[in-house]
């Protein structure tokens, strides 16, 4: 009869470790802005061992799957914990260098205020479609590489960025702004 521990560890042999590998494959083409692929594998890894272990829990039905899913929310979490989902950048619209020194009083004035109107737009977003929209608008990410950021799918980030420049229009609309200049 084998003991616990050797039981334990035929189990981390034959079905975690072969997956060590793939783990850290998967996680570098999933979150490419990862930096800490190996220390999310290792801290993956010790959950699912955790969670094997626990008195509390059943038998891990698919260690693999479960390995996958722990380092995609510990990456997640990681994502949350820096602050890289909570992007306000709107006030960045106000320096945005769009007149030239040919442009009248009159062009400035104006221009400045469809810029204040359209900070505005972004601010009144929802959470979630602003961060969308401004990573995607200003900072030039892709659906993807947003996707990936926030963990949500892409087609989410498609239809934000919709939404978004929907609402935006409106807004802007509303105020006489039209978006055609000559």
């Amino acid at each position: 009869m084998d003991s616990p521990q050797s039981d334990q560890a035929r189990w981390f042999t034959e079905e975690v470790q072969p997956h060590e590998a793939s783990l850290r494959q998967w996680l570098q083409r999933r979150f490419p802005w990862l930096h800490e692929v190996d220390d999310i594998a290792r801290e993956s890894v010790i959950r699912l061992w955790h969670r094997r272990n626990s008195s509390t829990r059943g038998a891990i039905a698919s260690p693999k799957a479960m390995l996958f899913a722990i380092a995609r929310n510990a990456a997640c979490d990681l994502a949350r914990r820096r602050g890289i989902a909570k992007i306000n950048a709107v006030a960045e619209i106000e320096s945005l260098p769009v007149l030239d020194e040919h442009t009248d009083v009159a062009e400035h004035v104006s221009t400045r205020q469809e810029l204040e109107f359209l900070a505005e737009a972004v601010r009144d977003l929802p959470d979630g479609c602003r961060q969308v929209l401004t990573l995607c608008k200003m900072y030039g990410y892709t659906p993807k590489e947003v996707a990936a950021r926030l963990c949500i799918s892409e087609h989410t980030v498609r239809a934000q960025i919709a939404k978004g420049m929907r609402r935006c229009a409106a807004y802007l609309r509303h105020r006489g702004i039209d978006g055609r200049h000559e």
